[in-house]
């Protein structure tokens, strides 16, 4: 990607694992900072880095590495931290030959589904490459505060810039007296949807219909028993799993929609549930990780991550009035929800100090 603002152009290398066209949190983060950048003024170059991060076998770790060294010396570059996390050792010699920006959405060990010894090669790998990043930027505060307390971070070293939204029309909802429920994510364990459904199973009779809009082949086994659930509970009528979509997709998803949902066990930060907000959606939400900073209070309500029971009270209490004072709440929010113009200054500043 080219910037074409003035002779001498900002240069920066985005190195990037797998795709970045993937339609996922990260990988949209990823992109729309190119974009921005570009926008700027920039000059931004993408380096693939390969696939299979983080738990890639070391053929791909070695040859990501090279990738890097073979870069101009002391080039800046942003490396997205699903890779930069499982170079490990391999870090601290790129880190001689560039300038190395860590991004880090959130740290690698505390993916769900991890073997406890997986979980710890990769918290360990990830706190060496972190020691040799000059730099560091998380998309959320509770992703910095992990960082100094559990990888030995100084504060000093990061910055913060959370992912921003774009601004939209308030979704008009329903007009059929159906309740549009909507999930966005890929099935992965992470994302927790088997507790979404067990919690509409668990649900008094009332007219609903849930969209999960996220990739079905991140993780086969997780998709094969999520629709081994559905039709468990025989609700395969009422379950839509739409597949990755784009963003054209998911914008109509979020305008026919009445209520986002998120049972995540885990947010880096919860770009989705942020979005949701910027169409005027109220949400109900597992509270974990940094989806406190996505979604305010106003336009929200939380439950402990995991807990069926706990979404399926929640569910049932939805009165009309309730729902009405939580969509006020989220169309009041979505004028003051910080703009991606905003995340792409923070971080071209801390860019220009690296």
């Amino acid at each position: 990607m080219q910037g074409d603002r003035g002779k001498d152009p900002p240069h920066l290398v985005l190195a990037h694992p797998g795709r970045l066209e993937t339609r996922t949190g990260g990988f949209i983060y990823d992109a729309r900072i190119a974009r921005g950048l570009i926008g700027r003024g920039w000059r931004v170059d993408p380096l693939p880095l390969g696939h299979g991060f983080p738990l890639a076998p070391d053929a791909t770790l070695d040859e990501a590495t090279r990738r890097l060294r073979t870069l101009p010396a002391g080039c800046r570059v942003l490396i997205d931290g699903l890779a930069w996390g499982a170079l490990g050792a391999r870090a601290a010699t790129v880190a001689r030959h560039v300038r190395p920006i860590a991004l880090v959405h959130h740290p690698l060990a505390l993916e769900t589904g991890l073997t406890p010894d997986q979980a710890a090669r990769l918290h360990r790998s990830e706190r060496r490459a972190l020691a040799a990043a000059p730099r560091i930027v998380t998309t959320s505060h509770a992703t910095s505060a992990l960082l100094i307390e559990d990888y030995a971070v100084p504060a000093e070293r990061i910055t913060v810039a959370p992912p921003g939204t774009d601004e939209k029309p308030a979704a008009p909802g329903s007009r059929d007296g159906v309740l549009r429920l909507l999930a966005v994510g890929a099935v992965i364990p992470r994302k927790d949807f088997a507790t979404l459904i067990e919690a509409l199973a668990r649900t008094e009779a009332r007219r609903w219909h849930l969209t999960i809009a996220g990739a079905l082949d991140r993780d086969p086994g997780t998709t094969a028993a999520l629709r081994d659930t559905i039709a468990r509970h025989r609700l395969a009528g009422r379950i839509t799993l739409a597949g990755e979509c784009d963003a054209a997709a998911l914008d109509r998803l979020y305008r026919g929609a009445d209520l986002f949902l998120s049972t995540a066990l885990f947010e880096g930060f919860g770009m989705a549930a942020a979005d949701a907000v910027a169409h005027g959606l109220p949400v109900l939400a597992a509270d974990a990780g940094a989806i406190g900073e996505a979604v305010p209070e106003s336009a929200a309500r939380f439950f402990p991550p995991g807990d069926a029971a706990a979404l399926a009270a929640l569910l049932d209490s939805l009165s009309r009035d309730t729902l009405a004072d939580l969509r006020a709440g989220a169309r009041a929010a979505r004028r003051t929800q910080r703009r991606w113009s905003d995340t792409v200054a923070v971080l071209a500043e801390a860019l220009a100090r690296a």
